[in-house]
């Protein structure tokens, strides 16, 4: 009897100890919204206090719809010409370099300027980029490069010797954190708008003297095919979305209709 009574407690006990198992919820998976352009500028949502996110991901395009802290994960920018103007440290950009994935194996294990197999004793005569099928497997744009109309070609942009850098007007190595130093050299039109707020995207404080991080030209454009989407013009159209709701107990928002100056 005694043995009985003590295999059903066990029993009980053991089940109990499953019951408890199975009870426990499943780990919640990622959620990942892109910010600018899907594969490119891709945030990992995250709380960054108790209910308060870093961003807000659009549950029909995947994209962020509010930012919980605009600068969160931001650096300063850097030496930008003709944004002197801008005070120290209230220009920031997210830093790309950390999450391009071919970049230490580019810069490192194959264009790192160590032995001849790497580095051929003088760069082709022509500006068509040769086929190599590795390379055609890791990055499938380059197999019909669009950039530039096949003006250019891929050492137009990148450094000849230090392939986890770019390249600027005079040879010199530029970060892949800030491209618009190359993109500039043809694109100056489009450079200028942007430095002046009238092209890219911006977040951050709306005062002119404000904070602000600013979108570089990869985060929004892909470099090698340009030509991207059906209409063939750059970009992939986003269906577009009805406005967001309003905060718990505003009836309306006209609120929007007033200004801080006083009209006259």
């Amino acid at each position: 009897m005694k043995t009985t009574t003590c295999s059903a407690m066990i029993l009980a006990f053991c089940c109990g100890l499953m019951s408890s198992a199975l009870a426990q919820p499943a780990p919640q998976a990622e959620t990942t919204c892109f910010e600018s352009r899907k594969g490119a500028s891709e945030v990992v949502k995250r709380d960054l206090q108790p209910g308060w996110p870093n961003v807000k991901c659009s549950t029909k395009t995947g994209a962020v719809l509010w930012w919980g802290d605009p600068f969160d994960g931001t650096v300063p920018m850097g030496d930008m010409p003709l944004l002197e103007k801008v005070p120290p440290g209230h220009a920031v950009v997210k830093p790309r370099s950390e999450k391009l994935a071919l970049m230490p194996m580019c810069g490192t294990a194959c264009h790192n300027g160590v032995g001849p197999q790497f580095t051929p004793p003088k760069l082709p005569v022509g500006k068509k980029p040769a086929p190599i099928p590795t390379m055609a497997a890791m990055v499938p744009d380059l197999q019909n490069l669009q950039h530039g109309r096949g003006r250019i070609w891929c050492l137009d942009c990148h450094h000849t010797t230090q392939r986890n850098k770019l390249v600027d007007n005079f040879g010199d190595p530029v970060s892949f954190d800030q491209p618009q130093l190359l993109c500039g050299k043809c694109h100056g039109d489009k450079m200028r708008d942007w430095r002046d707020g009238i092209h890219g995207k911006r977040i951050g404080e709306w005062a002119s003297t404000g904070k602000k991080r600013w979108f570089t030209c990869t985060e929004c454009h892909n470099p090698h095919n340009v030509q991207d989407g059906a209409r063939n013009r750059g970009f992939v159209q986003i269906a577009p979305e009805t406005p967001p709701q309003l905060p718990k107990g505003m009836k309306d928002a006209k609120h929007e209709l007033l200004h801080g100056v006083a009209q006259h």
